[in-house]
């Protein structure tokens, strides 16, 4: 083809070209193109430098109306996942149960002690993938931290507190937390309570898009708040209740049987595996604890596994986990009365779902316990792990 323009117009129609992108870009070449008459799209693609693809399909999209949308998610390595559909949950099975909340509840990611090099390895040992499938550590590692794990330095100076018996109640702990993940007439939860919150216009220490004045100090609050949270870990469910008296026994089983109908109607289990701190107030050796629900499991016929975490290691505990997801919500806000704290949780996701919030009138006292005569009776009705026994109680529906 003979045609010939001048550089400047040249230089013109590449700068235009170059300005625009998508479909808008194409239809401009086959525009210019047509324009050209027969021969341009060789012409354009020595003179100017375009793709004669490109330019055939801006010349389909000038002709038939429609736009073509790139799928530029669709090209190059696909992830990981796309091949095993699986990996991310595998994943997290593995490492869920060595991870911790953050103590200080400022961030909502997960620590853990698991590296990554060992997660592969669980991954071939427990899960079943094989060498040729699974994909190297770093990309593990890259999982990780899409799924919000990452490791924290323990620092040097600060011994871990551990007991004897550390190591072998967390391996019993996982056994029985996964058997109750594979087993449908099994529902796993943990519960575990919260610092108290002073209800009143207190400052405490966050930010908002609003101008609120706050008081410094909370010497006289209004009232104090003590949330505890029941959270389903395989199901992604929390209960959240409050309370303006104390986390006592006979408050924690209460508000169990609060959570109870919604449980039994959703998932009819026939064993209920409560995880837990082992604190002063539901530790298996509490008498008042004990009674309380070995009555529970009786009134409603539901077998109970309590399985507790070993001392200073309750920040493995899920229950802990949605403390930093509130704290973060209602942080910046003033909690000047109790409903606005209980519309502030509320209004909170956990997973993509918001919680069941519920506050609990009454007052709870402290100091309840059993005689020795009394709590004879009731150790004849519970059946506790060997060697463990302190962390690992079978509650029978029908005591044997």
């Amino acid at each position: 083809m003979g045609l010939s323009l001048p550089e400047g117009i040249k230089a013109a129609l590449q700068y235009a070209a170059d300005k625009l992108t998508g479909s808008a870009r194409r239809v401009f070449m086959a525009k210019t193109v047509k324009a050209i008459g027969r021969g341009g799209q060789r012409w354009a693609e020595r003179e100017l430098g375009w793709n004669r693809g490109t330019i055939r399909k801006g010349t389909h999209e000038l002709e038939s109306g429609f736009e073509c949308v790139d799928a530029f998610n669709a090209r190059g390595r696909k992830r990981a996942e796309a091949h095993l559909p699986n990996l991310l949950d595998d994943i997290e099975a593995i490492v869920s149960p060595h991870s911790q909340a953050d103590p200080t509840f400022k961030t909502i990611r997960l620590y853990t002690r698991i590296t990554a090099k060992e997660v592969r390895k669980q991954l071939l040992e427990q899960k079943g993938y094989s060498e040729e499938d699974l994909p190297t550590v770093r990309t593990i590692n890259t999982k990780l931290n899409q799924l919000d794990y990452c490791l924290k330095r323990v620092a040097k100076s600060v011994p871990l507190k551990k007991i004897a018996e550390t190591d072998a109640i967390f391996t019993h702990l996982h056994q029985v937390n996964q058997a109750a993940r594979e087993t449908t007439e099994v529902l796993r939860m943990a519960w575990d309570a919260k610092a108290a919150v002073k209800i009143g216009p207190f400052s405490r220490g966050g930010l908002s898009r609003l101008l609120i004045a706050g008081v410094d100090h909370d010497f006289t609050p209004q009232t104090i708040l003590t949330p505890f949270d029941i959270l389903l870990p395989d199901h992604d469910d929390l209960f959240l209740y409050f309370t303006e008296s104390k986390v006592t026994s006979d408050f924690m089983v209460d508000v169990l049987q609060l959570s109870w109908p919604i449980l039994k109607d959703r998932f009819r289990p026939s064993w209920l595996v409560i995880n837990g701190d082992n604190g002063s107030e539901n530790n298996s050796h509490r008498t008042q604890f004990i009674k309380r629900i070995v009555d529970f499991a009786q009134e409603n016929q539901v077998n109970v596994r309590l399985a507790y975490y070993p001392p200073y290691h309750s920040k493995y505990n899920p229950a802990e986990r949605p403390w930093a997801v509130l704290e973060k919500h209602w942080n910046g806000a003033l909690l000047d009365d109790v409903e606005t704290a209980l519309k502030f949780a509320q209004t909170m996701t956990w997973k993509g779902k918001h919680p069941v919030v519920e506050l609990v009138t009454g007052v709870y006292r402290t100091g309840v316990k059993l005689t020795k005569a009394a709590m004879a009776d009731y150790e004849k009705m519970i059946i506790r792990l060997p060697g463990l026994e302190r962390w690992f109680v079978d509650i029978p529906a029908c005591p044997p």
